[in-house]
């Protein structure tokens, strides 16, 4: 098998064009293989070598967690979906027929939810801020041109349109002086998360350009780098070249007066278990970044307490802070990975009951949704009515936050639009309608 190899940093990658191969380890037949790569050709698909070699174990496939983490399942996707485009692959069809039918398939998928191309890019004029997402007033979310790719590609990741090749549905700027222009004339920005893709793919010379600029900027109160490195990439902060240079520029942070915030992403306990993982918490932990955790709740991956529980206890005992648990976003195959609300909440609430206080400061299970991300906070029972107990953690109106509201109990929701009001016939944060604003104004 040909392998790509980046730089002299030992990394390799497989890509789809590896794929067929990597699953002959598994022994499937030529027919389900096909079909693998009929939702590849859908969904994106990368890992390399150290998830390949060192976190799966191929005497336990398909069933093994971190095999379901990052290669393709054949009915992730509808059944009539595949059957087309594997057909496809089966008469080795031109690339760009096989191409136009997937793209088909994309634009059923909810590319990009929440809100995130019409909400949350800002403005400057008429003219949207490339790469640059602007959701909650303390918070700019910005996506570096040269990180926008991962070590790896979860199967479940709601950023699957950065990957897919399509500029329509990509988001990424190498702008650094309009990031910081657009800082200064927003001075209630207190927080900047670069993110992707995965902003820890670039070289630490390269990070050093985006980061470097923001130190000077006293309205900062914090930096976040949301990334998978540490599960998918340690050496990143050990063996690679540059690990040293990245390791000061975290330092350059802590003493500027600001707080590194390193939004690491475990999907489970294995994720952790290297000896490489541990060293390189360890590294990081060194420079003066803080170190907080968070996943999604996956349907075959994650969905039970006694997981959740590992993961936060060996996160604290390794001085990380359990920091969410999300629930999976309305995008991709949402229908194939999310947990039903009811259910989320109940491993959420056995998972918590069973670390200590000092695991406790996680949050979930969370919607990022378009009007922010509301919490799962309970079912109960008001007046004789089932309900669900929810709050917004955070919101595009900021006088919304940590305000309980209720909705009816419904076993089989996985999303907050799959949900109806209780007790009020909207929810707070949707519109007033036409007669209650009438009445407001007299």
């Amino acid at each position: 098998m040909t392998l790509t190899q980046t730089g002299t940093r030992g990394f390799r990658a497989y890509t789809a064009k590896h794929l067929d191969d990597l699953l002959k380890r598994a022994e499937f037949d030529a027919e389900t293989r096909l079909r693998i790569r009929a939702v590849a050709s859908v969904l994106p698909f990368r890992t390399n070598a150290y998830v390949v070699d060192e976190l799966i174990d191929w005497s336990d496939i398909p069933d093994d967690p971190i095999y379901r983490l990052v290669f393709p399942q054949e009915n992730m996707l509808p059944e009539e979906d595949v059957s087309r485009i594997a057909g496809l692959l089966r008469a080795e069809a031109p690339a760009r027929e096989v191409q136009v039918a997937a793209n088909a398939v994309r634009m059923r998928l909810n590319p990009h939810p929440a809100g995130q191309m019409e909400l949350n890019i800002p403005r400057a004029g008429s003219e949207p801020v490339p790469g640059m997402q602007h959701k909650y007033p303390e918070t700019v979310l910005f996506f570096p041109k040269q990180g926008q790719t991962c070590h790896a590609y979860c199967t479940y990741c709601f950023r699957w349109a950065q990957f897919v090749g399509e500029p329509d549905l990509k988001m990424a700027s190498d702008d650094v002086e309009g990031l910081v222009r657009y800082l200064r004339e927003h001075p209630k920005v207190t927080s900047v998360l670069f993110t992707g893709g995965d902003p820890m793919i670039m070289s630490g010379p390269v990070l050093r350009r985006y980061i470097e600029p923001l130190l000077a900027l006293e309205q900062l109160e914090s930096i976040r780098i949301g990334t998978k490195s540490l599960a998918y990439w340690p050496g990143r902060f050990v063996t690679d070249p540059d690990a040293a240079e990245t390791l000061r520029l975290f330092s350059a942070v802590a003493e500027s007066g600001k707080n590194l915030a390193f939004m690491a992403h475990f999907s489970h306990p294995r994720e952790m278990d290297s000896q490489l993982v541990q060293t390189a918490v360890r590294a990081i932990r060194d420079t003066g970044a803080v170190i907080r955790t968070q996943a999604p709740l996956i349907r075959s991956i994650n969905d039970d307490a006694d997981t959740w529980a590992d993961m936060w206890r060996t996160q604290h005992a390794l001085g990380m802070v359990p920091y969410y648990m999300f629930v999976e976003r309305d995008t991709g195959p949402q229908d194939y990975f999310a947990v039903p609300l009811a259910r989320a909440y109940e491993i959420f609430r056995d998972a918590y009951a069973r670390v200590s206080g000092l695991c406790r400061t996680v949050r979930g299970p969370s919607m990022s949704s378009t009007p922010g991300k509301v919490c799962v906070d309970g079912v109960t029972e008001v007046a004789g009515r089932k309900v669900f107990v929810l709050h917004l953690i955070q919101a595009r109106d900021p006088d919304l936050v940590g305000r309980p509201f209720f909705a009816d109990y419904d076993p089989e929701a996985v999303w907050i639009s799959d949900l109806r009001p209780a007790f009020a016939d909207r929810f707070p944060f949707d519109p007033a309608t036409l007669g209650e604003k009438d009445l407001v104004a007299r």
